[in-house]
């Protein structure tokens, strides 16, 4: 049976760290302030919200909302975020996404500062990212990193499938890997034969958001499988893009779903939030 990896204890160790770092900003007169846009009334958009924002609150970093009508002007929004950008006491701007249609998801995310990019999604972020020189890691894709830190999973000279090409998570995924000296594919929707490139993984990462998309035949035994996918069926019920019953018999460790990747998302953007004041607080010696 398969290692579970338990990605709920390790951003409750995550949060802990997160904790005792807003701790000694605030001793410094830093107050680690991270905040959201969240533009209509996406009900899973505002239940993520109101997670974050907990989050925040339970682990020392301040937080701010700006709710507004699903008919918010993209010039309003701009202003709003130049104006967050300008603010001293804000250290992350996140702009929740789905947008409504009439908004410019790219020029809206284009017009944060990248200093306080901690979602990862400028240009500029990605730009750094690619250089190995970033402000910021993704956070799904830096959550798996630590994952496989933990678990004491090398990444060096493995095998790594990254199933999804994503700029949220595909890409900057294998980036990372690359970066820990990993031998990297990236598989997507027109790929030729996805089961094939599968079974080479050493380690398989899977985001595609097709639920069960990855069966047992497709992965070999003793692989590391991270399932990134959220997907509910007709009961409400969360799978993952990997069939996780068949698979664990299979792997050497493997991450659930929920549970899994998940969490450590909002613990790492809380992380992010973290270091982007310390860069506040670097400024003010200055």
């Amino acid at each position: 049976m398969a290692i579970l990896i338990d990605g709920k204890a390790l951003a409750a160790k995550v949060k802990d760290e997160v904790a005792e770092d807003a701790a000694l900003l605030r001793e410094r007169g830093i107050v680690p302030c991270l905040t959201v846009i969240l533009v209509g009334e996406d009900s899973g958009s505002q239940i993520y919200v109101r997670n974050k924002k907990k989050a925040c609150e339970e682990n020392g970093i301040a937080s701010r909302s700006f709710e507004l009508p699903e008919n918010t002007s993209e010039s309003r929004i701009l202003e709003l975020v130049s104006e967050l950008n300008a603010d001293p006491t804000v250290d992350g701007i996140l702009i929740q996404q789905p947008l409504p249609k009439h908004l410019d998801p790219v020029r809206l995310m284009e017009s944060v500062d990248p200093k306080k990019d901690v979602d990862c999604l400028t240009y500029d972020s990605c730009g750094r990212l690619m250089s190995g020189r970033p402000y910021f890691l993704p956070c799904t894709p830096a959550g798996i990193m630590r994952m496989l830190l933990e678990y004491n999973i090398s990444v060096s000279g493995k095998n790594c499938v990254v199933v999804g090409r994503s700029g949220i998570v595909g890409r900057p995924m294998a980036m990372m890997l690359l970066w820990q000296n990993g031998t990297v594919t990236v598989c997507h929707s027109k790929t030729k034969d996805l089961a094939a490139e599968c079974r080479r993984a050493d380690i398989l990462i899977v985001a595609t958001g097709k639920r069960d998309l990855v069966t047992a035949d497709m992965v070999k035994d003793g692989c590391v499988v991270i399932d990134v996918g959220m997907n509910r069926d007709e009961n409400g019920k969360l799978h993952g893009d990997v069939d996780f019953v068949n698979v664990e018999k299979k792997a050497y460790a493997i991450t659930p779903v929920p549970g899994g990747v998940g969490p450590m998302t909002i613990a790492m953007l809380l992380k992010n939030t973290i270091s982007a004041a310390k860069m506040r607080s670097e400024q003010k010696k200055q």
